[in-house]
């Protein structure tokens, strides 16, 4: 079930994208030096559309979409917990994150894809429109839009 997370959420939902992030194999050091940007706050809980899911009362991946400007919305962030990858959470997740999108009257939805997310988001019908520098010298991600029409 999907549903609104709640200020109290921002720890448990950190932690997700902290675990969800590690199981592509990044080092310790990394997942560390990316905490901040992986850190889910009871602001953002509080200003931007954010939803997890729920089986059997653990929240085992969410989303975090921003308020549409103009006709763009932005997908913050989607993480899954390492156990439920590739059972087809995050395509429920990013299903309903679309909706919410089409219901805001966006009409393109654009997200920053980690490397090993690009397939996922290809798969859903995204497309890259540029590359990005990250916070790892050399490393780059990808910009990806949908067209929500």
């Amino acid at each position: 079930m999907i549903v609104s997370a709640l200020i109290s959420d921002a720890k448990i939902l950190t932690e997700v994208a902290l675990k969800s992030k590690a199981y592509w194999g990044y080092s310790s050091k990394l997942i560390e030096g990316w905490r901040a940007d992986l850190t889910v706050t009871p602001e953002t809980i509080e200003t931007c559309n954010v939803y997890k899911l729920m089986v059997d009362d653990v929240a085992v991946g969410f989303y975090v979409l921003n308020n549409p400007k103009e006709d763009l919305v932005k997908l913050e962030m989607l993480f899954v917990l390492p156990l439920f990858i590739g059972k087809g959470i995050g395509k429920k997740l990013l299903v309903h994150a679309l909706k919410k999108a089409i219901t805001a009257n966006a009409t393109t939805i654009e997200l920053v894809a980690d490397p090993n997310a690009i397939p996922f988001y290809k798969y859903q019908g995204f497309l890259e429109k540029g590359k990005i520098g990250s916070a790892v010298l050399g490393r780059f991600l990808s910009l990806m839009q949908k067209d929500l029409n």
